[in-house]
């Protein structure tokens, strides 16, 4: 049986949180130019999930794996069994590779490639995922002004100057971001 992308989902999440124990999840985060099928917030990193279902083909994965770079410290390809053959001349070698198939009725996932840190993302990119509200709060953790007047781009300058200098510390402000995206809160839209 092909699967699909929503076949893989729900199984998906549910194995995401079996092996990683505390995790957020959040669909269809768009990055650049692309959308992140899946980004897996853990206590100390953002991870990146491209699904590519039986039904997919490779045409936009190159863009797509250059916008994953820029934004998650690791990255994932979750692939349908067809594609278990070529999707390695597809993904740079850091990134991980976890296969799903349909056996006996239960989806099988595998780790057939384990991903090693992402040596192109930038930590201004993973600011611009935060709200304005969350980079105040930033702000205020990190003894910063409000600089209530300012849009998005000034305070991710601003936090990016204090992490240059050595003010913040990069490590503890990764922390910070996977806190604030532990905590976010959607329902604010209802």
């Amino acid at each position: 049986m092909l699967l699909h992308d929503k076949d893989i989902r729900e199984p998906l999440f549910e194995y995401l949180e079996e092996t990683f124990g505390k995790v957020r999840i959040l669909e269809e985060k768009t990055m650049g130019r692309s959308r992140a099928d899946v980004v897996m917030v853990t206590t100390d990193a953002l991870i990146g999930i491209e699904i590519k279902s039986d039904a997919d083909t490779y045409a936009r994965l190159a863009r797509q794996v250059k916008d994953y770079d820029k934004y998650y410290d690791y990255n994932y390809a979750v692939i349908g069994s067809t594609h278990g053959h070529h999707i390695r001349e597809h993904i740079p070698p850091y990134w991980g590779v976890i296969t799903v198939e349909l056996i006996d009725g239960c989806f099988d996932f595998y780790v057939l490639r384990k991903p090693a840190p992402n040596p192109k993302v930038k930590l201004a990119k993973q600011l611009e995922i935060l709200w304005r509200p969350e980079l105040a709060a930033l702000q205020k953790q990190n003894q910063m002004p409000k600089y209530s007047n300012r849009g998005k781009a000034f305070v991710i300058r601003k936090l990016m100057e204090r992490v240059d200098a050595g003010i913040i510390e990069k490590k503890a402000l990764k922390k910070q971001i996977s806190d604030l995206l532990f905590e976010r809160d959607y329902t604010i839209f209802e």
